[in-house]
């Protein structure tokens, strides 16, 4: 059975019938104003410290798709981890490398989030952060992937639950409000995001996601968007000028916590300990970012230098920056970028092997390439 006590003297929410006979958590509308503790503020010092340290890097970036792309991409990756996608960042550059069969599911839905949140970003230029925006990234979060078919892009109009893949309802941890009361609750959801509030855009960054996760306003893919939804509001706060900083790293790594916090925020109304948790993974990440950043661009410098030094050609320093974005590449998709012939895109990818820039990657057709140190610079995990 649901185990509703601790939800039950709630003081931010209240539990409510639904039709399928169990209680659902209704959560209070966001608070505007939060006391915080003096280890609170030291949190949020160092947090902020961290994302304006990284806000200055993005801001001097000459060309700050080397960075968002391989970024975003594994945000893409660890988010869809936390939901049980099992699919690497390799799987996925080499299926956006045209190395892979369009059929590999996991793969696929990782693809999605990539396209979700660059839809998102491209429609801050033009919308707020809100329901609209919400159900424009839910729907292609969805399309044509495991979920297809539970009314993406819409809020749900059935009962949803949290609990283990393939609980049913009764053995489910947490059930959000009934969806009557969904549009609603997301309605007070959309005014706290866009409100002036004297409240640090990190800490209103923390309420508003832990309150889309409350609600669960669609019938699935709400932790990814929820997750995706960071990013797009620091973005959009211009608390970030350029999208570097992702939390997914940190979640996935303490699955356990991130979910048992926000359960303990519903089930005891103590916000402090969730939003010294979120802010703890903003600095971490934030950091961590820097430091991958860092090594990126002193790779890509390293790399201009030595094909400068070989006196190579232009195109073949244009398939540089086309590699930092995707470390692997095909020879079609090298003469496609480059507006080349076959053989004139093979001789750049032969030329940048003899360099050490590339190796051959065996067993794939066509004939698959990859750039083995960004790539290892990209993934590997940091030392917090």
């Amino acid at each position: 059975m649901v185990n509703t006590p601790e939800l039950d003297r709630s003081p931010c929410g209240h539990l409510v019938p639904t039709v399928e006979g169990f209680k659902a958590f209704v959560p209070n509308p966001l608070p505007r104003e939060l006391s915080l503790s003096s280890s609170l503020i030291s949190a949020l010092d160092k947090a902020s410290l961290a994302v304006g340290t990284l806000a200055g890097v993005g801001e001097t970036l000459q060309n700050p798709h080397l960075l968002i792309t391989p970024f975003l991409r594994r945000e893409a990756v660890l988010s869809s981890r936390i939901e049980g996608t099992q699919a690497s960042i390799s799987d996925v550059f080499i299926f956006e490398a045209g190395g892979e069969r369009a059929d590999a599911p996991d793969t696929r839905e990782v693809v999605n989030y990539v396209h979700a949140l660059n839809l998102g970003l491209e429609r801050l230029n033009e919308l707020p952060i809100c329901v609209r925006l919400t159900n424009e990234v839910h729907a292609r979060l969805m399309h044509g992937v495991r979920g297809e078919d539970r009314t993406p892009g819409q809020l749900r109009e059935h009962q949803n639950w949290i609990g283990t893949r393939g609980t049913n309802i009764e053995d489910a941890r947490f059930i959000p409000p009934p969806p009557e009361l969904v549009s609603d609750l997301m309605a007070d959801w959309e005014r706290f995001v866009n409100e002036n509030l004297e409240m640090p855009a990190l800490i209103q960054c923390a309420l508003m996601h832990y309150q889309f996760e409350a609600i669960h306003p669609y019938l699935d893919g709400n932790g990814r968007i929820g997750r995706l939804l960071i990013t797009l509001f620091l973005c959009a706060r211009e608390v970030l000028p350029t999208p570097l900083l992702y939390l997914s790293a940190y979640f996935d790594k303490r699955r356990d916590d991130y979910i048992n916090h926000l359960y303990r925020v519903s089930a005891t109304g103590e916000w402090e300990p969730w939003i010294t948790f979120f802010l703890r993974g903003v600095e971490q990440q934030a950091r961590d970012a820097l430091i991958r950043s860092r090594r990126v661009r002193e790779l890509h410098q390293r790399y201009v230098q030595l094909l400068q030094s070989k006196r190579e050609s232009a195109n073949a320093l244009r398939l540089l920056d086309i590699l930092f974005a995707n470390p692997y590449v095909t020879a079609p998709r090298a003469s496609e970028a480059l507006g080349v012939t076959h053989a004139g895109a093979q001789g750049i990818l032969n030329r940048l092997v003899r360099a050490g820039v590339l190796e051959h990657v065996s067993g794939r057709w066509p004939r698959l390439y990859v750039a083995r140190e960004l790539l290892r610079a990209i993934e590997v995990p940091i030392a917090a």
